[in-house]
């Protein structure tokens, strides 16, 4: 099982004052924007929600453009450092960039802990662990309850192989924040990797905390498959479906619940077909049928299921190994 990373390893948020007022007075920024265009204080308002939203690319955008127009502002700078150093498929220019950003801010900011904290994710994304643990650590100095920081040094941890030191990093980080649903999924997933059943017990706090998020859902339901709660993962998975119908992995496992746990082949078969209509491409649902046809001696149904499943992913084994054991008995 792959761990959750948090992304570099987690979004550091800058939270002010302004936004505040912004979203107490029900403004809103795009149409605010579309009237000052070259507005920092709103290029910069926007840009923190998007990263919020993980709208990395727009928040770059807005990042770039504010820094542009005012580059003695120091919250442009640092939402501009924020958007280069969590975009997706950042090159280490950009982190090197952001690296340059930050250690400015810090002279600027020396009492601020989010500075430190973000430049140790530069050094750590450049596999820099004592520089990264340098700064995380002044940055407790500063601020000994400081989430953030101890998320980062889990994280760090964590690439570092050091799981027991990820795990007790991100349990601090939780009795700093009760609410923050990440280091519980961190948590359940480190857990369920070393097949431990307190998983459940993570991921159902993350759940409690995010009822409606499907993403979280899915994790508890999965760990609930996994340690045979057959029957509450299947009621958490028809959750899902509620919340999002299209979620179609929800249904492949649905259908791995009938065909294993339950015998119920035709069910299995259904679920199947429903995640492939949602998603035709989705490899595992096509194996999954195939194996289903194959148990019920239907060889032309299997070996055509098998031949999709490849035609999608030719490196996938499973299907090709069924596939040629299959070959000589049609």
């Amino acid at each position: 099982m792959k761990y959750l990373i948090f992304l570099v390893p987690f979004l550091l948020f800058s939270c002010g004052k302004k936004e505040d007022v912004v979203t107490s007075t029900n403004q809103n920024l795009d149409s605010l924007l579309k009237v000052y265009p070259d507005s920092v204080e709103l290029l910069v308002l926007h840009g923190n929600k998007m990263i919020k939203n993980y709208r990395l690319e727009l928040a770059l955008s807005d990042g770039a453009k504010a820094f542009r127009l005012d580059s003695t502002n120091n919250e442009a700078r640092l939402l501009y450092a924020d958007a280069l150093n969590n975009r997706p498929n950042r090159s280490p220019e950009d982190v090197a960039r952001a690296q340059n950003f930050y250690a400015f801010l810090l002279k600027k900011m020396p009492k601020e802990p989010k500075i430190y904290v973000s430049l140790a994710s530069t050094y750590s994304q450049q596999m820099d662990f004592d520089k990264s643990f340098l700064y995380i650590n002044q940055a407790l100095k500063i601020n000994p309850r400081y989430r953030d920081a101890y998320v980062m040094k889990g994280s760090n941890y964590l690439v570092l192989n050091k799981i027991d030191l990820a795990k007790s990093s991100y349990e601090t980080a939780v009795q700093q924040d009760p609410k923050f649903f990440e280091a519980y999924l961190m948590l359940g997933s480190l857990y369920q990797a070393e097949n431990d059943k307190i998983c459940l017990e993570y991921y159902k706090t993350a759940a409690e905390l995010q009822p409606k998020n499907v993403d979280v859902i899915y994790s508890l339901a999965y760990a609930e498959q996994v340690f045979g709660q057959t029957y509450k993962a299947m009621a958490h998975y028809k959750r899902m479906l509620q919340l999002k119908p299209d979620y179609h992995q929800a249904l492949n496992q649905i259908g791995v619940i009938q065909q294993y746990d339950l015998n119920r082949i035709d069910s299995a078969i259904y679920y199947y077909n429903s995640a492939l209509e949602l998603e035709p491409r989705f490899v595992e649902a096509w194996h999954n049928l195939g194996t289903c046809y194959e148990s019920q001696k239907d060889i032309t149904h299997a070996l055509q299921s098998y031949a999709k499943a490849l035609k999608y992913d030719p490196s996938f084994e499973l299907s090709r190994n069924r596939a040629d054991a299959l070959k000589g008995k049609r």
